[in-house]
């Protein structure tokens, strides 16, 4: 059973940065993708795909929403998986999760992840 863990998450100030992690405690090796997904507060807004990085090519993929903001980066040693947020928006606020697959052909579809972290929440304020 794979598990992951996030955290990182906080309070930014519009422009500001913030760093998630996403460490995968167990199975790992059965993984070949990270992902990132972000779940904004209002339930009628859609989760969205935030990046995506194959740990063994190390290979990446973002959402058209952050693409020059955020870099997923990621270290199969350390089992661990980072998001680099910069220059902060207020449509960034949503709870993130990091998810994990062993075959992922499109990158934004969270059909595709087989397992989940619980979520760490990231607010941005002016």
């Amino acid at each position: 059973q794979v598990q992951l863990v996030e955290s990182g998450g906080g309070s930014a100030q519009v422009g500001g940065s913030l760093r998630l992690s996403c460490v995968v405690n167990s199975g790992f090796l059965s993984t070949n993708y990270v992902g990132w997904f972000r779940q904004p507060p209002r339930a009628e807004d859609a989760s969205g795909f935030v990046a995506l990085i194959n740990w063994n090519d190390q290979k990446t993929h973002y959402g058209d929403s952050v693409k020059g903001r955020f870099t997923i980066t990621g270290d199969f040693g350390q089992r661990s998986v980072w998001l680099e947020m910069n220059d902060l928006k207020p449509e960034d606020t949503a709870k993130y999760f990091c998810a994990t697959g062993r075959y992922i052909e499109h990158p934004s579809d969270p059909n595709e992840y087989l397992h989940w972290g619980r979520g760490t929440q990231v607010t941005v304020s002016s």
